[in-house]
């Protein structure tokens, strides 16, 4: 079973007056790059939460947000008055020196101003703890089915082009015999220009045919291609991720067609040949979001 590397999951879970909200966005990467965002309460959980997603996710660039919403607070907010004061009196002190009038905006200034409101700190209970996780599980498992959806899609794309590449590459039977003739008939006028005529040994002359032809043979690149293609669906099946097996699949099969080009000799099998270059091409871009 195919998935991509591309997924979303976002779930919300309640907790007293509280609303939590888990989200998590990927893409494609190399390897687990986890970003992490949440509040200062639930830092102490963090290791926890990084543990859980790398068993689930495996690989891909993560974006983890957690967001709190209250529909009041759990401890009433303070004024930190000095501090107030103290910011107010800077500020007057600034705008006398600078000859500015003084308004009732000074002191919403200074109210906006770093820490001038404060709380006492919650700690985090065990019971929020397990809602905590247990809505970690909730966005993973959407997260996971979004992937495997994605997966689906990208799977049905590149299954079409790897059989794409399998038709062209029956096709190629159809062009060899017209091949090895045009080769026998271009070397036959060749020697006819250049060696008189009756001084050609007719059977040494089959003889390099044979022995020339032998060169420009494609059956086992097209024997070993088929196979690869075989081997290619095949893996897409399995359970595991197998996004870097294919990648390597996909370099042999580029491997194979490169060599049909290079003993082509033939303008329909070079067509056809740039046609399977082609669609590898758009697989290998694809595979890159294949976890």
């Amino acid at each position: 079973m195919m998935k991509s590397m591309t997924g979303y999951g976002k779930t919300t879970c309640t907790f007293g007056h509280k609303n939590i909200s888990i989200e998590l966005r990927s893409v494609n990467s190399k390897q687990l790059d986890l970003n992490v965002r949440m509040p200062m309460l639930y830092k102490e959980k963090e290791l926890e939460i990084r543990n859980e997603i790398s068993r689930q996710v495996e690989r891909g660039k993560v974006d983890f947000c957690l967001t709190v919403e209250q529909s009041k607070p759990d401890r009433p907010i303070q004024v930190n008055q000095q501090l107030v004061k103290d910011y107010f009196n800077q500020i007057k002190n600034i705008a006398g020196d600078l000859e500015i009038p003084i308004s009732e905006n000074i002191l919403l200034a200074a109210l906006r101003l770093p820490e001038t409101l404060k709380s006492e700190q919650n700690t985090l209970s065990d019971e929020e703890s397990k809602v905590l996780l247990d809505c970690l599980k909730e966005a993973l498992t959407a997260f996971n089915n979004f992937r495997v959806q994605e997966g689906k899609a990208l799977e049905n794309d590149i299954s079409k082009r790897v059989v794409g590449i399998e038709e062209l590459l029956q096709d190629l039977s159809s062009f060899e015999q017209a091949r090895i003739d045009r080769i026998k008939e271009r070397l036959q006028k060749s020697l006819n220009e250049f060696i008189p005529a009756g001084s050609i040994d007719n059977n040494r002359f089959e003889q390099e045919i044979i022995y020339f032809l032998e060169k420009l043979d494609i059956t086992e690149e097209k024997v070993r291609l088929k196979n690869h293609c075989v081997y290619f669906l095949k893996t897409m099946q399995s359970e595991a991720s197998s996004g870097r097996k294919l990648g390597f699949i996909a370099q042999e099969m580029g491997r194979e067609i490169n060599t049909l080009g290079s003993k082509a000799n033939d303008a329909d099998i070079q067509k056809h040949v740039i046609m399977m270059k082609d669609e590898l091409e758009k697989i290998k871009e694809q595979l890159l979001n294949v976890l």
